[in-house]
């Protein structure tokens, strides 16, 4: 029965798994799953999908088998300008799905490569590890086969066994339980490095959309590294780090230096980040618009320098604004033309490492997202 229970358990979360694959798109651009974000588990809104229910009964009896005739009301119809409507429901099912669930469904939705870390493994996290049996345990950790096993054995040494009616049924000595021991596991090191713009042409509108790019780049990231650090800085011409929060909800109205940002994150690195023990992932979210050429050139020259070497990845990711110039996407993309959806670089060099993706609405998140991770890196 048991077994038979988690059979349909497992076939209703794969009925689940195929709608959130199918509705992909949509899923990425709902602001509320991070809302409802808690102990790496969201709540997912499901159209048309039912709970999973015992069903039982005669099926020649109920509803539509009694007397009367077809078409008959059933009880009395309400009436006056409260009556209900005469429109069929729709379903709705809020399932939670882990994080760990959501990024390999959008894994294999956008084909994405799994992430090779790099470095050494200096974390180390403590796991159980089955290693052996026992005689004594919880009934949850209760080894059938061994337990069989053992019955049997006593029966055959003591002539209890009937081959002719082989019934074999432990006692108390025959049980077996799996036993644990606690093991350390190295997990590679992360480290991710969010940048923004905060200045007067960066609105609610933009925040919200890198808030949602944000949550995905999160969530695909955890699923390929154990350990893992995020640190925030926003920018105007000024720059600092803050905290989660902080970054989200904070607005300025001044102009942009983008090179204020691109410096502060390479004093964060090279005060807490070896590259040669951490993997790097560098992203900045901006409008496209900055102070100066001036400016641009100097963050084309930390980039090269500074930035791209150490780092398994840069992302860019460029928001519309009815504020924003946009041309720091094309400074870029002019710097780096390997950086440019569709183009490649005829020799392995640090501007690979450096991914431009612009997003004007919701929609644009799943080729952002395709865009960043498709080289698996």
């Amino acid at each position: 029965m048991i077994n038979a229970i988690e059979q349909d358990h497992q076939r209703f979360r794969q009925i689940v798994k195929g709608k959130i694959r199918k509705e992909l798109r949509r899923f990425l651009s709902r602001s509320e799953l991070i809302g409802k974000e808690g102990k790496r588990f969201v709540s997912i809104p499901v159209h048309d999908l039912d709970t999973p229910t015992f069903r039982y009964g005669d099926n020649n009896t109920g509803v539509g088998m009694g007397e009367g005739q077809e078409g008959q009301t059933v009880g009395k119809p309400d009436q006056g300008d409260n009556a209900g409507g005469d429109k069929d429901g729709q379903h709705i099912l809020e399932v939670d799905v882990s994080l760990d669930e959501l990024a390999d469904i959008l894994s294999e939705e956008l084909e994405l490569p799994r992430i090779k870390p790099k470095g050494e493994h200096r974390i180390s996290t403590i796991k159980d590890k089955y290693t052996g049996i026992r005689p004594v345990g919880p009934a949850s950790l209760r080894h059938f086969k061994r337990t069989y096993r053992e019955a049997l054995k006593r029966q055959i040494s003591m002539g209890l066994y009937d081959p002719d009616n082989p019934v074999i049924i432990p006692i108390k000595r025959d049980l077996r339980f799996r036993s644990w021991n606690e093991v350390r596991k190295p997990q590679s090191n992360a480290v991710i490095v969010y940048m923004m713009d905060v200045s007067g042409s960066m609105g609610d509108e933009q925040k919200e959309l890198v808030r949602l790019n944000a949550f995905w780049i999160d969530t695909w990231l955890r699923r390929n590294y154990e350990g893992i650090e995020s640190r925030y800085i926003i920018h105007d011409v000024r720059a600092q780090e803050v905290d989660k929060k902080t970054f989200f909800s904070i607005r300025e109205d001044g102009g942009t230096r983008i090179s204020s940002a691109f410096q502060c994150c390479k004093q964060l690195l090279t005060d807490h980040y070896d590259p040669s023990d951490w993997n790097i992932y560098l992203f900045h979210f901006s409008d496209g618009d900055n102070s100066s050429e001036a400016d641009n050139r100097q963050c084309v020259s930390l980039l090269i320098e500074d930035l791209l070497p150490p780092c398994n990845m840069f992302g860019y990711c460029q928001v519309a604004s009815a504020y924003g110039s946009g041309n720091f996407l094309h400074v870029l993309r002019e710097a780096f033309p390997a950086s440019t959806p569709g183009q490649s670089s005829s020799s392995p060099s640090d501007d690979c490492k450096l991914v431009t993706t612009k997003v004007n609405s919701k929609d644009d998140i799943y080729e952002s997202l395709k865009l960043l991770f498709k080289a698996g890196r």
